[in-house]
């Protein structure tokens, strides 16, 4: 096939953006520069990335899902689907790509290590292997388009079909995936059985696209009330709930944050608000209010916020509001600006301290995990000796015991006798 032809691709035109294509066309009309650029561009990637084999392949496979097209960003932001006319575009575009996702390259790629890579760690991208269990091995260029049309349907593109959870990047303004995002799962969470099941039964009907409230997570500290929440991203992923973080200050970007997360309407998104309070001087409660409220920028269908919090008011108590001088109708109002945040979550999910049998049950718990069992007596006077020395009951202080009896090896027969 003429080489000419690839500056003819229509909806996936941007793969020459990218570092490892950009000098494609060079290459394959012969300028030996531009082949060992692409060469090197290539094995950089297969390195970062784990990927094998052919490598044109692999990195045309890897920039199409990664990188937003015109047919992925239609699909996301039509649920799934598309026009005639677009599909009949990217059909053409498979048939150009095709020669360079088979097995016959051009002859400069004739080079062994280039069709046969190996790389140092195989550590497959999950957005890959995703796409290998839909793609198969398909012969012919409607078998890549149909592959990959399933896979943006099923996933959708770039981090988002990849990541679990994300923060908000104010530069750049989108979300960008947490490529080691870490979460427990609910089996777990010990304990807390009413409180799991309400923030469950509230995240499925939003799931189910059923009415469901925003939640405020409230009590003690250590409870796992964001560890609750972030264990929801990794129980939902398969079902397209993603989790975003962002931080009280970004709190007045609420309504580009909104417009971005709109826009991928195959997901659902838990907008992540962690340990929340305010001063009555912050600005960033109203913001939230009027989000919540449904203000001039609503909150979209497909998101929702979930708070945490130790204060059941999120606001802060003006100290003013205890001078007898004040008039009552002022007062008033302001006892009602305090609360008036709290009472715009529709779920309210309290969390108080375990007693003792739930915190060692806790600790049990964990320490089997790791293959190790305590008698009765044992996790009794090892537990109840680290609550003393630190911040009280609770599920960290729990995790806090755990880490240091395996780290520090101090387990070697019955613990009476052992201090920590």
């Amino acid at each position: 096939m003429s080489t000419m032809s690839l500056p003819l691709l229509s909806t996936c035109r941007g793969l020459f953006a990218s570092t490892e294509l950009k000098e494609l066309p060079a290459a394959l009309d012969g300028n030996m520069e531009a082949q060992s650029r692409c060469i090197s561009a290539w094995i950089s990637l297969a390195e970062q990335k784990g990927l094998s084999g052919n490598l044109l392949r692999e990195v045309l496979l890897y920039r199409l899902i990664q990188d937003k097209n015109i047919v992925s960003d239609t699909i996301e932001r039509n649920n799934g689907r598309i026009g005639y006319s677009l599909n009949e575009a990217f059909q053409k575009d498979m048939t150009i790509l095709f020669p360079f996702l088979s097995d016959c390259p051009p002859c400069f790629l004739s080079t062994h290590y280039v069709m046969e890579y190996t790389p140092t760690t195989h550590k497959s991208e999950k957005n890959m292997c995703l796409l290998e269990k839909i793609l198969g091995h398909p012969t012919t260029p409607d078998g890549y388009a149909a592959g990959l049309l399933a896979y943006y349907k099923q996933y959708g593109y770039g981090d988002l079909a990849s990541s679990e959870a994300f923060y908000w990047d104010s530069t750049q303004k989108k979300i960008i995936g947490i490529p080691h995002f870490s979460a427990m799962r609910f089996d777990d969470i010990i304990g807390y059985e009413h409180q799991k099941e309400q923030l469950l039964g509230n995240t499925q009907a939003f799931l189910a696209k059923k009415p469901a409230n925003n939640v405020l997570l409230v009590g003690a500290r250590g409870t796992g009330k964001s560890s609750a929440v972030k264990a929801l991203a990794r129980e939902y992923a398969a079902m397209g709930l993603r989790l975003v973080q962002i931080t009280k200050q970004q709190i007045a970007e609420f309504p580009a944050i909104l417009e971005v997360l709109h826009a991928y309407r195959s997901k659902r998104f838990i907008i992540f608000l962690d340990d929340l309070s305010f001063e009555p001087t912050d600005e960033e409660y109203k913001y939230l209010k009027s989000v919540i409220e449904g203000g001039i920028f609503p909150q979209p269908e497909n998101v929702l916020i979930y708070a945490t919090s130790n204060r059941r008011h999120l606001i802060h108590e003006d100290p003013r509001l205890h001078d007898n001088q004040l008039d009552d109708v002022y007062r008033t109002d302001s006892i009602n600006e305090t609360i008036s945040l709290s009472d715009r979550f529709g779920l309210i999910i309290n969390y108080y301290s375990p007693d003792q049998k739930e915190y060692l049950a806790i600790i049990d718990h964990m320490l089997r995990k790791e293959g190790i069992t305590l008698s009765p007596e044992e996790l009794r006077i090892a537990g109840v000796r680290w609550e003393m020395t630190h911040s009280g009951r609770n599920g960290r202080t729990a995790k806090q015991f755990v880490r240091h009896f395996l780290g520090q090896e101090v387990y070697n027969g019955p613990l009476v006798n052992t201090t920590f």
